[in-house]
């Protein structure tokens, strides 16, 4: 290990054997933008009149395309991907792996003639065919059903990634099942359309179609790519398991917004020139919290879009970050004691007539309609909050949530002081049939000041899971390693039964007799009452709010086995088949999925800490005992045996701290080991997870205790397992 060490220290920066690697940049972002997307701008120049307006109102109104189209989009798509050196194509999707996946297939068809020609027709960009049998199917298929299907979505565009024309694809099993992250979330984005644009024909007929819309935050850090090398436990977990914290961290806030290193950002530099070609539009570049920890984020787009260019962009950044020298780390607590990393999803409804649904307007009736949706989002996620945690949970994340700026498990919302007021005074709007005198009042002194009062509250509160930021709702709860499409999925699900259910609370008091608005402020006063024990806008950390929280009958679900377990809910399986996303049998499936991943992560961990344990720290801490004991040994024979004791007082009792600790080291590996095999043993895979965080999780703060409380001890040369020093060496 401290060979690995020094050998990583040859080639740090400050040795100057990392050069920077600078990156040429247009004057101009913007005239690489799309370069190498098949756009609606592109689309215009190589399809005709015909496929042109059939794949776009494919997009925009969810027609199915033709047969024949599909054959002159196929030609269309191949001839301009060639223009630019493409030689293969895929079907580029997102399993439920966590990453995307991708097999190529070349152009090239031999002939008649010992000839060949580049060849792409309808059929082929329609659907392909991998292998499904190593891809997570949580018991749908068994192991020799390795029949899967890949279908090509033509609402999000293709693209290139140096010779092969990506195809951005739903994934799904033989018998139909979805087998992937994209098909679940089409069919949620689908409904909560439906179901906002029967909402809006009570404000504006014009409403054909509602968009929901997404801007995400990703959060990573960057360590030096020998340093990381030089840690197992960050090579094979993606954490660093062992160490102290160093003397500083990021207790004086110097990192955050400060000026960025210039390897950094010769970094950021290259990846927005490869943002910008793939259509990412990011705009935002900073130094997060921790040390080496930084965000970028891009402007909002349409759902769908956006999560497949988080997913690829997630790709191309440990792309770039090798050119470089660095690995990225997506982990959300790759390290203790300072920040995680997560990946706010900003999420909102904007309407074909050019409205964000989220934002209030100039006039009273816009401000209902403002109120309309705030209220029926809070709604939704005051009935479904646990299922959104579920969405959320993974061993990564349940590091992070609950400290160091990251949400806490519970979930609640944030709506500001201000806004909580307004809904108060709502909540006083008597019940039925309302005198002009009181209508006028409510749209003047309630209603119509919306606007002013959001002026001054657009703040957010870091503790809150859900927070009203302005004009969206930010779920600060999603980790930086998350695909997107998970939580989008359960807050389009949410959204388009609550929205579905107002509508018809709302049609029911029309037809007994009140008026459209006196209707709608009915409903909305009753969801205020219901939902107001999710609403909170304190201190999320604190041990008063977990105390009221279980007053207000909020669930604490701390862990990931808590959070997917009530994910099985009756009431969650009977919404997700009711709103068309998912079968019983899929919603089963995924749990079975993440339950498994979940121990299995916890098995790895396990595993890696034992061997560095077992394998590193005790032959280094018995290296460094031996050298004191031969230490205690020449003063003795110097100053004999009454004059030596004080001399050797502290080497003899850090030769029986050693000892001590190695031994409970030793201890502590045997019974993680006898945890492991006894959790693996488990044949139910919900008992597993619930049996490796219980019993196999707690070992691991044993043998790190003992550990850390080594390292005080050992001469660095021995055993270099300092956990933070990594972070100090990114200039």
């Amino acid at each position: 290990m401290s060979t690995l060490r020094f050998k990583a220290l040859e080639t740090l920066p400050f040795k100057d054997f990392r050069k920077d690697n600078s990156v040429e940049v247009p004057a101009k972002l913007s005239e690489l933008f799309c370069q190498n997307v098949f756009s609606e701008e592109t689309m215009r120049e190589y399809l005709t009149k015909e496929a042109f307006t059939s794949i776009i109102d494919a997009i925009k109104k969810g027609t199915k395309i033709q047969r024949h189209i599909a054959d002159q989009v196929a030609v269309a798509m191949k001839d301009w991907a060639m223009s630019k050196g493409v030689t293969h194509y895929t079907h580029w999707f997102q399993p439920l792996t966590g990453s995307t996946a991708e097999k190529h297939d070349s152009f090239f068809s031999p002939i008649e003639g010992g000839r060949a020609i580049e060849r792409f027709s309808g059929g082929m960009l329609i659907q392909q065919e991998p292998d499904a049998s190593s891809f997570p199917n949580g018991g749908i298929r068994n192991t020799f059903e390795a029949r899967g299907y890949t279908a090509w979505d033509p609402t999000s565009p293709a693209f290139i990634m140096g010779t092969t024309l990506c195809i951005p694809s739903i994934f799904i099993s033989y018998t139909g099942e979805t087998l992937d992250y994209k098909a679940p979330l089409l069919r949620a984005l689908n409904a909560v359309d439906e179901a906002a644009t029967e909402v809006m024909q009570y404000f504006d007929k014009n409403v054909t179609k509602v968009t929901p819309t997404l801007g995400w935050e990703q959060e990573y850090f960057l360590v030096d790519s020998a340093l990381y090398q030089s840690r197992p436990d960050l090579v094979l977990t993606g954490k660093t398991l062992l160490g102290h914290s160093p003397a500083k961290g990021q207790q004086l806030d110097d990192h955050y917004f400060g000026s960025i290193p210039t390897r950094v950002m010769n970094f950021m530099m290259e990846l927005e020139v490869e943002c910008m070609k793939l259509g990412i539009p990011v705009t935002t570049r900073h130094n997060e919290v921790a040390p080496n920890q930084f965000e970028l984020a891009p402007m909002f787009e349409e759902v769908n879009v956006a999560v497949d260019h988080n997913s690829l962009l997630m790709d191309i950044m440990a792309r770039i970050a090798h050119r470089h020298h660095f690995h990225i780390l997506f982990h959300e607590k790759p390290f203790a004691g300072v920040n995680g990393s997560g990946k706010h999803n900003n999420w909102s409804l904007a309407t074909d007539t050019g409205e964000n649904l989220l934002s209030p307007g100039k006039n009273p009736k816009k401000n209902l309609q403002f109120l309309t949706f705030f209220v029926n989002t809070i709604k939704a996620v005051h009935e479904y909050a646990d299922l959104l945690r579920a969405s959320i949970a993974s061993a990564s994340n349940d590091h992070r949530l609950g400290a160091n700026e990251a949400p806490p498990a519970i979930i609640s919302v944030f709506i500001g002081s201000q806004l909580f007021r307004v809904l108060e005074e709502l909540e006083k709007v008597k019940s039925g049939k309302l005198s002009p005198e009181e209508k006028t009042d409510l749209k003047l002194n309630v209603v119509g000041k919306i606007p002013e009062i959001l002026l001054d509250n657009t703040d957010r509160n870091r503790t809150s899971p859900f927070a009203f930021t302005g004009n969206k709702f930010e779920i600060r709860a999603v980790g930086s390693s998350a695909n997107c499409a998970e939580s989008m999925t359960v807050m389009n699900t949410i959204a388009a039964k609550q929205l579905t259910e107002f509508k018809k609370e709302v049609d029911a008091l029309i037809e007994s007799g009140l008026k459209k608005d006196e209707a709608i402020f009915n409903v909305l006063r009753e969801y205020i009452k219901q939902c107001k024990n999710i609403m909170f806008e304190g201190d999320g950390y604190s041990d008063e709010w977990a105390e009221e929280a279980e007053k207000r009958g909020l669930n604490n679900l701390k862990t990931t086995p808590e959070a997917l377990k009530k994910e099985m809910d009756q009431k969650f399986l009977d919404l997700y088949e009711e709103i068309g996303v998912f079968t019983h049998r899929e919603v089963e499936a995924r749990n079975e999925i993440k339950l498994e991943k979940y121990s299995t992560v916890i098995d790895i961990e396990a595993r890696v800490l034992s061997d560095i344990a077992r394998n590193h720290i005790i032959p280094s801490a018995l290296n460094y005992q031996n050298r004191l004991i031969e230490n205690v040994k020449g003063l003795k024979e110097i100053f004999g045996d009454s004059e030596f004791k004080p001399l050797a007082k502290e080497q003899m009792s850090l030769i029986t701290s050693i000892s001590e600790n190695v031994a409970t080291i030793k201890l502590g590996v045997e019974d993680l080991i006898k945890a492991r095999e006894a959790a693996k043993a488990t044949s139910d895979s919900q008992a597993q997870a619930e049996a490796y965080c219980n019993q196999v999780k707690p070992l691991f703060d044993v043998i790190r205790e003992a550990s850390d409380a080594l390292e005080m001890m050992v001469d660095d040369e021995l055993w270099p397992m300092t956990k933070y020093r990594e972070m100090l060496f990114t200039r």
